[in-house]
């Protein structure tokens, strides 16, 4: 299980969340795979305030499967009661099987017709037993019981996916590379960079984003330094804001307010305040 929550603006108020590794046979297809998991009192609910990896996500919930585009700003969403949702975060080999203009899906989401996707999915997500009655046996079960649903989900929605996908072409093998190159911990700090690190012109990089994310490759590395200096921001608070707006790539702290500001709704300090 992958424990990073990289994006999430306040982890602590996740009820369950997980981000899965993908199995080896879908790797190229999937960045990896996310539940978030909740069971709140009547009268509570659960903000989640998301800055998004620059990818398109493949989303089961209970009631449909939605392809969500890229987006460009910070967003949210008020969970009450219960519920859960699978997601896939796709890499761009995944993405022509699903949609021919990902620019048109930015900061939008299409309702997809995929029904033996969402019968599985909801079939492998059910919990087995009534978590009001439940006996004590089954309780002291429930996360394993948890994590096997999990599991099992994941590969039910492999399965799909390599059957819905089949076998990309190289062309879209090699946009692959704008997961690590945009995504990754290493990411690039500049076009210029990042077309270097794929082997292909400027002008090229902008096309291949375009086709695959719907974003330009600028607009990515935004959004990636963003998430990255939300995540310093939180998990330092004695961290120097202009060493990191200059180890980021920006020119001078207060670029990154800026940025930050316009994206997430409030400066790094009123955030770093907030997330305490």
């Amino acid at each position: 299980m992958l424990e990073s929550s990289r994006g999430v603006l306040y982890p602590s108020r996740l009820p369950s969340f997980h981000r899965l590794a993908p199995p080896p046979e879908v790797a190229h297809l999937v960045t990896w795979f996310w539940i978030p998991q909740w069971q709140l009192p009547p009268d509570e609910s659960s903000r989640q305030d998301i800055v998004a990896y620059p990818a398109l996500n493949l989303v089961v919930d209970p009631t449909q499967v939605t392809l969500a585009g890229a987006t460009t700003r910070a967003s949210h969403r008020e969970l009450r009661g219960h519920g859960w949702a699978v997601g896939a975060l796709l890499r761009p080999a995944a993405v022509a099987a699903f949609v021919d203009a990902p620019a048109g899906l930015v900061d939008t989401e299409l309702v997809m017709d995929a029904p033996d996707l969402h019968v599985a999915i909801a079939a492998a997500m059910v919990p087995e037993f009534d978590h009001d009655h439940a006996t004590t046996a089954a309780v002291s079960n429930l996360v394993a019981a948890d994590q096997a649903r999990r599991d099992h989900a994941v590969a039910k929605f492999s399965a799909w996916l390599l059957t819905r996908v089949g076998s990309p072409p190289a062309a879209d093998l090699h946009a692959n590379g704008l997961t690590e190159i945009f995504m990754g911990d290493d990411f690039a700090h500049s076009v210029a960079e990042a077309a270097e690190r794929l082997a292909v012109s400027s002008r090229t990089l902008q096309r291949i984003a375009h086709r695959y994310v719907g974003l330009p490759p600028a607009a990515m590395i935004r959004r990636r330094r963003l998430q990255e200096a939300a995540d310093r921001v939180r998990c330092d608070p004695t961290l120097d804001l202009a060493a990191l707006a200059n180890e980021l790539g920006y020119a001078d702290h207060a670029h990154l307010t800026r940025d930050f500001t316009l994206v997430l709704g409030m400066a790094p300090t009123t955030y770093r305040k907030s997330s305490r």
